[in-house]
């Protein structure tokens, strides 16, 4: 999860970011049994972002908004790898529920 949330960290909030993470977050639910659940759900959350605005035009303020809970969902999502297991259930709802915009 560093790794992604380091790349992240280095990304302009455009739609490609996006489309990159996602399939970064499969590519990691496909390598990492212990997280898979989480990168999966990482995965759809940003998917359901790209097909909202996937050949529409992206409003600057929306793309930012989205971008910083995007970080701030990964902060939560990279801290809760290392908590005990009732916490990272937690940190699953809360990414099945999260919204980016």
């Amino acid at each position: 999860m560093g790794e992604l949330h380091r790349w992240l960290l280095s990304q302009h909030p455009g739609l490609r970011t996006y489309k990159s993470f996602q399939q970064k977050a499969l590519e990691l639910a496909s390598s990492d049994d212990e997280h898979r659940a989480l990168y999966r759900l990482l995965a759809s959350m940003v998917g359901r972002y790209i097909d909202s605005f996937d050949e529409e035009p992206l409003p600057v303020d929306v793309a930012s908004l989205a971008y910083q809970r995007l970080v701030s969902v990964v902060d939560d999502a990279e801290l809760s790898m290392a908590a005990p297991a009732s916490q990272q259930v937690q940190t699953l709802n809360k990414v099945a529920a999260a919204e980016l915009y």
